[in-house]
């Protein structure tokens, strides 16, 4: 048989999980649900088109996505599943098989939910990210329903984004802040971004020269954060760059600003601020810890055809 579809996966990956209370590998996962539906040997190794993935473990992979938009499962660690106590309420509510409407609410139910929380204040992510995916229907046409779907994916994505951002190391985040503004542009080299947070850094985390001989600089604070940033942090950021006598500095954080916060960087003009949505925003742009496919979409080239 061929692979089933993503619904599909979505009860024997909860059964499965529900017999785990510890959790489990995600790749486990991938292969008992192989197993309950079935799945031949030969099915498994059948690729997506873009040749990166077992289709059955991309299949596996949406349905555990919907299990955590329902809120019965959860990513603690990286490759890494365990049902929340909602789900394992669900699992005892629900003992014998699913009935299909039960599935197909899970399914399609809970796609507007997201992975992580907005963080509070305002947002500083473009419409892209934050607006609610539009139903899906039947007679959309297909441009539409790649637009959607594509749409979900970098919805996706970046929801991994910020779970993996929180979880590395604050030097690491250092780093990375430092990867994509150079890939945007900053600086000639990547040697011209250079990274000296650590204690004593009087609240600069890096420093990026804008010209060979470093006359025009850029001063960086990154957060690792999960608390939103405060009017407090911003205004000691603005202290640190009046030591330097910096005129330009950008803030970055994996949570969100107050408004308070965002009031006063637009009020002293010479700091930018960049939130948890923004950041993943801008990582899938430019490519920064995600890799990007090309898909050929095919359309008549009328021209082609012109006798004339």
């Amino acid at each position: 048989m061929s692979v089933p579809t993503y619904d599909r996966f979505i009860e024997p990956i909860l059964r499965f999980l529900a017999s785990k209370p510890q959790g489990a590998l995600a790749r486990e996962a991938h292969e008992a649900a192989a197993e309950a539906l079935d799945v031949a040997t030969e099915d498994r190794q059948e690729l997506l088109p873009s040749g990166t993935q077992p289709i059955y473990k991309n299949r596996a992979g949406w349905a555990h996505d919907r299990l955590k938009r329902a809120g019965l499962s959860s990513s603690p660690r990286r490759g890494y599943w365990q049902l929340t106590d909602q789900g394992r309420a669900f699992i005892a509510k629900h003992p014998g098989n699913l009935l299909p409407k039960e599935v197909e609410q899970l399914a399609i139910g809970f796609m507007d939910v997201r992975l992580r929380p907005p963080p509070s204040g305002e947002s500083l992510a473009s419409s892209e990210l934050t607006k609610p995916l539009p139903p899906s229907s039947a007679i959309a046409s297909p441009d539409d329903r790649l637009g959607e779907a594509l749409a979900e994916l970098r919805r996706s994505v970046a929801s991994e984004l910020l779970e993996t951002l929180v979880s590395v190391s604050p030097t690491y985040f250092e780093s990375i802040v430092l990867d994509l503004l150079h890939r945007m542009g900053y600086g000639a080299s990547r040697s011209d971004l250079q990274r000296v947070g650590g204690s004593g850094d009087a609240g600069i985390d890096g420093i990026i020269s804008l010209d060979k001989l470093g006359l025009e600089k850029v001063y960086v604070q990154a957060k690792r954060w999960q608390s939103v940033v405060g009017r407090p942090e911003i205004q000691a950021f603005y202290g640190a760059l009046a030591g330097q006598r910096a005129n330009k500095g950008v803030f970055i954080t994996t949570s969100g600003y107050t408004s308070q916060a965002i009031e006063f960087a637009r009020s002293v003009e010479r700091i930018v601020l960049v939130d948890g949505p923004r950041l993943a925003e801008l990582m899938i742009d430019h490519e920064v810890g995600v890799s990007a496919r090309t898909l050929k979409v095919p359309k008549l080239d009328s021209d082609y055809f012109d006798e004339e």
